[in-house]
């Protein structure tokens, strides 16, 4: 990694894999990167299903419909799951170790995705999560957040365009309408 600042701006989401597995030691790496996320008062209320199996991540895949299809060709998904008794916030919580796994598996040159469970539904109407719950026999006070596909990338993307970057969004000592807020960066 040259710094954290390329890092971010080199992460992108890669929907398109080639066939290549992933050693040992990346899925070590990416999983420890979950693992040594924080959480908050250190609770840890994530947990994380490891899945390479191909038909098991074509049955993945139809946990919603369209956005999902990635997960088919990844060479690696992480479902990320989170005990909602442990924490109120489990979400937050599941959500810094997705995206710390995220920017783990680009320091390593792969490709990642985020697929959105909580709140989706399949094809045919079913609560995503409990699809997934179902397919996995989690039990029921475990909720799920997501999917993380890796793999290597089949294609590169371009890094983010700063000229993008919507400064009118940041807001220094007071909240500014949009119009007066036009004069950033600092």
């Amino acid at each position: 990694m040259n710094s954290f600042a390329e890092l971010i701006k080199l992460r992108r989401s890669t929907r398109k894999f080639t066939e290549q597995l992933l050693s040992p030691e990346q899925v070590e790496l990416i999983l420890k990167a979950a693992l040594i996320s924080p959480s908050s008062k250190r609770g840890t209320p994530w947990q994380f299903l490891v899945v390479e199996n191909k038909e098991t991540l074509k049955k993945l895949a139809a946990c919603k419909p369209h956005a999902a299809t990635f997960l088919q060709d990844c060479a690696l998904a992480v479902i990320v799951m989170a005990n909602v008794m442990e924490s109120e916030a489990w979400i937050e919580d599941a959500s810094i170790a997705s995206i710390m796994m995220q920017l783990q598996a680009e320091d390593l040159g792969l490709g990642s995705c985020w697929c959105q469970v909580r709140g989706r539904q399949t094809e045919d109407e079913r609560d995503s999560s409990q699809y997934i719950r179902d397919l996995f026999d989690i039990p029921y006070q475990i909720e799920v957040l997501s999917i993380i596909g890796f793999g290597y990338k089949a294609q590169e993307n371009k890094p983010f365009d700063e000229s993008r970057l919507q400064w009118e969004k940041v807001h220094i000592e007071n909240y500014q309408k949009p119009e007066d807020n036009k004069n950033l960066p600092i």
